[in-house]
């Protein structure tokens, strides 16, 4: 499985951002823009709890086994391989979605914070961007935990000794 660059995940950032500015403005110029709901930061907030309680568990228990301990609780190639597409899947997603907030974010803030209702609105797309980032962190955090360590195959194999 490919590591999650930090590169990509700014872009689609970045693509989604611009993407959903333009259609906010598009979709403002028609009518009424829909709201950024309440629960967009809380469910982001919550996978971001989710995933880093599953990397600091996994962490505690790779370095239990790594050294030896008698009550250490091993883990689960397959355990772990689920852990590690749940992070990389949950950061492209939270870039995504981060990025559309934060252009709904951006439009709000040009066309003016003088209604109360759009204020909130802004303030729900900020705290939604921040969730974002703090899933793609705790991904990220996640996928260096459970990076296999870099086999050495630059070193000839050692031919048998005979003594």
């Amino acid at each position: 499985m490919k590591q999650l660059k930090p590169a990509v995940l700014a872009g689609i950032f970045a693509v989604a951002g611009v993407l959903s500015w333009a259609g906010a403005r598009l979709w403002n110029a028609y009518g009424s823009l829909p709201g950024v709901p309440l629960a967009a930061p809380v469910v982001l907030g919550v996978i971001a709890v989710v995933l880093l309680a599953t990397a600091l568990s996994l962490r505690s228990r790779l370095k239990a086994q790594r050294e030896r301990r008698p009550d250490a609780k091993g883990v689960e190639p397959l355990m772990a391989a689920r852990a590690l597409v749940f992070g990389q899947a949950s950061a492209l997603v939270a870039a995504l979605v981060a990025g559309m907030y934060g252009g709904v974010g951006v439009f709000l803030l040009a066309d003016g914070l003088e209604v109360p209702a759009r204020r909130d609105q802004a303030w729900y797309a900020a705290f939604s961007v921040l969730a974002g980032i703090a899933v793609i962190a705790a991904a990220l955090f996640l996928e260096r935990v459970l990076k296999l360590p870099e086999d050495d195959d630059t070193a000839p194999p050692q031919a048998p000794s005979r003594a």
